[in-house]
């Protein structure tokens, strides 16, 4: 894998392969994602389709009949409860055995964990998939923040407070279609002393899955550039959690970054999970995302192996043809190198310092 003008490598905001590896088994099923496994990222998919690397998600999953909830989002309206919290101690096994599995999939060589800009590029030189270790919701994070340091020493450069449930930061929004992002309270005390000390650990906070108060507070406590790994633009898709162009104005004002969702319910304008999406509709959400952002501040994150994504793009192994169609759209190679992984390079130099 190697980073050039006519394909650039892609490098994404979010996917969820490490709880899909833990369902599997953990550590000990670390080879499938080398020799090739069923679901969106591994080794073979990612050579194919040019897939550089990306947020690899540490996920602690709630109990939830996913069939249900898909149903439920096939319909013209839904509201989807949120799941309850989960305790730090219940959280905590499994985070170990996610990260637990990052490193094995370093130790085997199929990646590199990277703690800076720096070591991605390297690893984009050395043609090795860099890893940024990621994890969304902080239940295993306990209220003295002192698992958060231990975290970072284990490599954890970027953090989402909450998935859509509350912890004892904040909450979460629900999926919930049409609705505005406000949908209930912001930061608890908890959560901004957490922002605080991510800044001061330059660990970098994902707002993807907060609510519109907790957007505002982050907006207003943290000292780092404002980025959503995995969301969209909500005057295209009302969605709950997209976001609305107050929102993406203040990320432009804090020279931050917003990686477009691929998840369909948030793509599509009826909201709905349904996977005949065409690229052209991932296009109308770049052009409304870069339109108030900026060119420079706009990447991809896919939320491969964790949602219903367009059918043309149901693997790693298809991103050519959402270059292609980014160039048929009218991008230029400098652009659409931007978005592909430039931006992320330029955002994470910004909040990491290197």
């Amino acid at each position: 894998m190697t980073v050039s003008s006519s394909a650039p490598l892609v490098f994404d905001g979010h996917n969820d392969v490490l709880l899909q590896l833990y369902r599997d088994g953990g550590p000990s099923k670390a080879n499938a994602f080398l020799a090739g496994r069923e679901g969106a990222i591994d080794l073979p998919k990612s050579k194919i389709g040019g897939f550089g690397g990306g947020f690899f998600a540490v996920f602690v999953p709630s109990p939830t009949d996913l069939e249900h909830k898909f149903r439920e989002m096939t319909k013209d309206t839904y509201d989807l409860a949120l799941p309850e919290a989960i305790e730090c101690n219940d959280a905590l096994p499994v985070v170990a055995a996610q990260i637990a599995t990052l490193r094995e999939l370093e130790r085997l060589g199929a990646l590199t964990i990277c703690r800076s800009a720096a070591d991605m590029r390297a690893a984009f030189a050395a043609g090795k998939m860099a890893a940024i270790l990621h994890m969304e919701g902080a239940e295993a994070i306990d209220a003295d923040l002192h698992m958060l340091d231990v975290l970072h020493a284990a490599g954890l450069r970027s953090l989402g407070p909450v998935w859509s449930r509350p912890t004892i930061y904040g909450e979460g929004v629900p999926f919930r279609f049409p609705s505005s992002p406000d949908t209930g309270g912001g930061l608890t005390d908890h959560g901004l002393a957490l922002v605080k000390r991510c800044n001061e650990l330059k660990i970098m906070l994902d707002l993807s899955h907060l609510n519109e108060a907790g957007f505002w507070d982050v907006a207003r406590h943290s000292e780092a550039p404002l980025v959503a790994t995995h969301s969209n633009a909500h005057a295209i898709t009302p969605h709950s959690r997209n976001l609305t162009d107050d929102q993406l104005r203040a990320i432009a004002e804090s020279d931050g970054m917003v990686g477009l969702n691929f998840a369909v319910a948030f793509l599509r304008e009826d909201g709905k999970m349904l996977a005949d999406v065409p690229l052209t509709q991932m296009l109308k959400h770049l052009d409304h995302l870069i339109g108030i952002l900026g060119e420079d501040r706009v990447g991809l994150g896919s939320d491969y192996d964790g949602a219903v994504v367009p059918k043309e793009l149901t693997e790693a192994s298809a991103l050519p043809k959402l270059r292609q169609a980014m160039k048929e759209h009218g991008y230029g190679e400098d652009l659409i190198r931007k978005l592909c992984h430039e931006n992320w390079l330029r955002v994470l130099e910004l909040t990491w310092g290197s």
